[in-house]
């Protein structure tokens, strides 16, 4: 993957982080430091750890499906995309009832959030990355962007409130770059290699 399709990629994970940070700052209605920061720091943190997870589970058997491993690579990343695609289309109360305070619910939230990024490494092993090295600076920028724009989100929910955050259908494009990265995955390997 090029540096550009990581950030991509790190951008179409964070949009889960984002949605939720929205729907957070809406409850917030003010700004709180030490619970955004914290918020932002767990998504970004288990947003970067979960591909990690994923990776090294995943590069222990990933030789033996190599003539696969395009399928099961752009698999994945359609199958996220299309459900966060799908996610965006349902109607919700934006303002659910959660304390986004609790640090129970901050890491709850967090793990579910993430989710995502333990495929993405699964796929990341497919998909040759067979080093500690080489992995690093993908999780890395997942975490990065996963904290930016979850403060993003957070202090754009005190902002506007419910009714501009819908409209950003975040989940939506987030989808939609997810997809599109799969579909690039498996034109390069059909066609290219």
């Amino acid at each position: 993957m090029t540096g550009l399709e990581i950030w991509l990629l790190a951008i179409g994970l964070a949009m889960d982080c984002f949605a939720v940070s929205i729907a957070s700052g809406i409850i917030l209605k003010r700004t709180r430091w030490r619970p955004m920061l914290v918020m932002a720091f767990a998504f970004g943190l288990f947003q970067a750890i979960m591909p990690l997870i994923g990776w090294m589970c995943a590069k222990t058997f990933s030789h033996l499906i190599e003539s696969i491993d395009h399928w099961i690579a752009f698999g994945i990343l359609a199958f996220l995309g299309g459900r966060m695609i799908g996610e965006s289309f349902k109607e919700e109360e934006c303002c659910q009832l959660f304390n986004p305070a609790s640090l129970k619910v901050v890491l709850t939230m967090a793990v579910a959030t993430s989710i995502d990024a333990l495929a993405v490494g699964i796929s990341f092993a497919f998909l040759g990355i067979q080093d500690y090295s080489d992995i690093l600076s993908p999780i890395l920028i997942i975490g990065f962007v996963s904290f930016v724009l979850s403060l993003i989100g957070l202090i754009f929910g005190i902002q506007c409130g419910c009714g501009l955050a819908r409209k950003l259908k975040a989940e939506l494009w987030g989808g939609i770059i997810l997809v599109i990265i799969g579909i690039k995955i498996l034109i390069e390997h059909l066609f290219f290699q």
